[in-house]
């Protein structure tokens, strides 16, 4: 107290409520199982814990012991995730500049992330390759083939490299050992793609985007381009593929693949350039791409193309 007044008479700033809470982490749990492409069931059967509790836990009806974690957390002045991170206490560098960056506009965080890479040295190279990123039925394949054989590229399927390097399908890999390996032998074959390639056309898959470690490493050696489609023409190229699972359940496959593009999207406006494929003939999206990537090739890489 100073002369009868309170020193500080800034109201404290509202904190959400105990529901809020639960419901904010439900929706972050929802979030991230919809980036990965993952069901309730799959990702209950890799947790080891029931599909009951994860619905409870994504409605915002979580386990009370995330709210005496939350309680902990603020009676030391720490983020909840400064004490739920697994692994060594990050530095004191690395947690300024995390504090910093936290507090910037979206696009300023997206022009530091762009400057941070090439002040790193990490971008060296990167104009040599192409990487196509987007859902399965954006037609990533189709465009690739045809841009590589323009710019006299070879075309590389991340998930081929994938499947190579561990010596066993995609399906293998996930019966066998789960998700979590799949995403280690993907962040492996895109290193030793970036390694042995400095020029290329790269299909990767649609989640890739959402393992930030291999989603770094794709922004900062490649010029990423997100092909895009609506979700109607996505399910319909997914169909005529020859997999008639969405069909078996058209309106629940629809309403998850709505949600799955919605929660990817942030990361897939990272790219560099998007090309929208809806109701576009292929010829016309071939042109549309190879104008993108005219910046992002080097012009001795022009001189011997089929441009």
């Amino acid at each position: 107290m100073a002369d009868g007044k309170p020193l500080d008479t800034k109201p404290a700033p509202l904190e959400p409520s105990a529901d809020a809470y639960l419901r904010q982490l439900g929706e972050r749990v929802r979030g991230h199982r919809a980036r990965r492409g993952l069901t309730r069931k799959t990702l209950a059967q890799a947790s080891d814990i029931s599909e009951r509790y994860l619905a409870q836990l994504e409605h915002g009806a979580g386990n009370i012991s995330i709210l005496l974690l939350r309680q902990v957390a603020r009676a030391l002045g720490v983020p909840l995730n400064d004490l739920a991170r697994e692994g060594s206490e990050q530095s004191v560098e690395l947690s300024l500049l995390t504090e910093f960056f936290e507090r910037l506009p979206v696009e300023k965080q997206r022009t530091l992330l762009r400057l941070v890479m090439d002040q790193a040295g990490s971008a060296k190279g990167r104009e040599g390759r192409i990487a196509l990123i987007g859902l399965r039925g954006a037609g990533k394949t189709t465009l690739g083939q045809r841009l590589a054989a323009a710019l006299n590229l070879p075309f590389l399927r991340l998930v081929g490299e994938v499947e190579r390097l561990a010596g066993m399908t995609v399906n293998e890999i996930y019966s066998l050992s789960g998700q979590a390996a799949y995403r280690r032998f993907e962040q492996r074959a895109l290193a030793q793609i970036v390694e042995t390639h400095p020029r290329a056309v790269i299909e990767t898959g649609g989640s890739l985007v959402a393992e930030a470690a291999t989603f770094g490493l794709l922004l900062s050696s490649c010029f990423t381009v997100w092909v895009r489609t609506s979700p109607e023409e996505h399910m319909a190229r997914v169909v005529a593929q020859g997999d008639h699972r969405p069909m078996a359940d058209q309106a629940d496959a629809m309403a998850d693949l709505r949600r799955i593009l919605a929660e990817r999207e942030a990361f897939y406006r990272r790219a560099d350039a998007v090309v929208d494929t809806s109701g576009q003939t292929v010829e016309h999206c071939v042109k549309e791409l190879i104008g993108l990537c005219r910046q992002a090739v080097p012009s001795e890489l022009l001189a011997v193309s089929r441009l």
